[in-house]
């Protein structure tokens, strides 16, 4: 059976067509046709003139409704999060561990692990950011639990997660080669995050190998006109660089900014979390934003539609460019081929919303998913 999805405006790739009908079979996009040639065999979903964009792709999350997997790292808390992330319209999604104790990351991975064979299809796997940052970027982490790496404890997590985790963020500065070696050879994503890289040092190691940055502006040394530090060597080496744009972790013209520079390497991420009173992470929601009990900024409030309707209200990015950014450039870094495009051929991992920015439905592999309250 063929799905028709028709009366709607097309997002993808960075335009906005009207007028096309998307064919779904199975799982995948079959085709993208004119409206007027829908096969008359074909089951017809009027859109009524929403807009239908790739799913969203969101590469670093901790929690959500209540349930902190990076601080409790529970099959449940992978449940809640991909239920509530399938409401949100985002269909892809790295569950994130900050700095911790080595107990609670390995219950990560077994968590992520067991979840794996049960997912619903959003969860990608598991994002470490930590422990091996720069204590003088910390941000919220606890300083006493950020450590360098070793090349034996790495590849113990690696070979215990059999595949679940995707991506680490370390500060490569303080990293030995070897380390940084192992994880490009694992095919893991490394990001560059709670660095206090100077500009030859960035210079150095982005994109040799390091493909990414993790929040850009946020926890890195800022620019000064004799000391340039590490954001000029990132915009000239133009890593793919994720961005908070809540408008708390970072100010829209520094958004509009790190745009100009980065192109289509800049994407977008939550940085979400849930609000919790125990562990070393106690969020506190405070307005539109969490914070840690001693005040410390620690991590947004954010949807990915949030995210995009920021962009475009705020900074001033066309739609269909802020789309790309929650949806292409991340699927991209992630190596998910098939993923980020509404093309023949690409997952029917869609998202439907409209123009106040409110989801209406998300299909995933092909299944048509209506928001729950």
């Amino acid at each position: 059976m063929i799905t028709a999805l028709y009366n709607l405006k097309l997002i993808s790739g960075g335009t906005i067509a009207k007028g096309k009908a998307v064919l779904i079979k199975g799982s995948h996009i079959n085709a993208i046709i004119d409206e007027t040639s829908i096969p008359a065999d074909a089951e017809k979903k009027d859109l009524n003139g929403a807009y239908l964009a790739p799913g969203f792709i969101d590469l670093q999350i901790y929690g959500s409704g209540g349930k902190l997997f990076a601080g409790k790292p529970e099959v449940s808390a992978l449940k809640r999060m991909e239920d509530d992330l399938l409401n949100q319209g985002t269909t892809g999604f790295f569950a994130t561990i900050g700095t911790n104790t080595n107990e609670i990351v390995e219950a990560g991975i077994a968590a992520a692990k067991e979840y794996r064979a049960n997912a619903r299809g959003n969860f990608w796997g598991v994002h470490l950011e930590g422990p091996y940052l720069n204590v003088a970027k910390k941000g919220a982490h606890p300083a006493e639990l950020i450590k360098k790496a070793t090349l034996a404890e790495v590849k113990s997590w690696v070979e215990q997660a059999d595949g679940v985790i995707t991506m680490i963020t370390i500060a490569p500065e303080l990293q030995d080669q070897d380390v940084i070696d192992y994880l490009h050879a694992q095919g893991i994503i490394i990001s560059s995050g709670h660095s206090n890289a100077t500009y030859e040092q960035g210079k150095g190691f982005l994109n040799k190998p390091i493909p990414a940055v993790t929040h850009l502006f946020n926890a890195m040394p800022q620019m000064h006109h004799r000391e340039p530090g590490y954001i000029p060597a990132i915009f000239e080496e133009k890593p793919y660089s994720s961005i908070v744009a809540d408008g708390n972790h970072v100010d829209w013209p520094m958004i509009r900014l790190a745009k100009r520079e980065l192109g289509d390497k800049l994407f977008l991420i939550t940085d979400a979390v849930t609000a919790a009173t125990e562990g070393a992470y106690q969020h506190r929601l405070e307005g539109n934003k969490y914070v840690m009990p001693d005040g410390t900024l620690s991590g947004s409030s954010l949807t990915m539609l949030k995210a995009v309707q920021n962009c475009v209200e705020h900074v001033g990015i066309e739609l269909a460019e802020a789309v790309n950014m929650a949806t292409l450039y991340p699927a991209e870094l992630a190596g998910k081929k098939t993923k980020g495009r509404i093309k023949a051929g690409f997952d029917a991992d869609l998202i439907i919303f409209n123009a106040q920015f409110q989801t209406l439905a998300t299909i995933l592999q092909g299944n048509y998913l209506t928001p729950t309250t």
